[in-house]
């Protein structure tokens, strides 16, 4: 799966955006914002499938996610 990580300069910190998941935060310095990103689109991803997984519409198997 490939994201695109958008980095803007905002008045005090950068703002970093993933925009196919809606998922924003900011840093400090541009680095700082590429690893909240990083850390911030983990956490969603994870959210989700726990998500989908509790409703049924996915099962785990072996390791790998398979659809319901």
């Amino acid at each position: 799966m490939q994201l695109t990580a958008e980095i803007k300069k905002g008045e005090k910190y950068f703002i970093a955006r993933c925009p196919e998941l809606g998922v924003t935060t900011q840093g400090r310095t541009v680095k700082e914002a590429k690893e909240k990103l990083k850390e911030a689109v983990e956490l969603h991803l994870e959210a989700m499938i726990d998500y989908m997984i509790e409703h049924g519409r996915v099962c785990i198997e072996r390791g790998k996610i398979i659809e319901a």
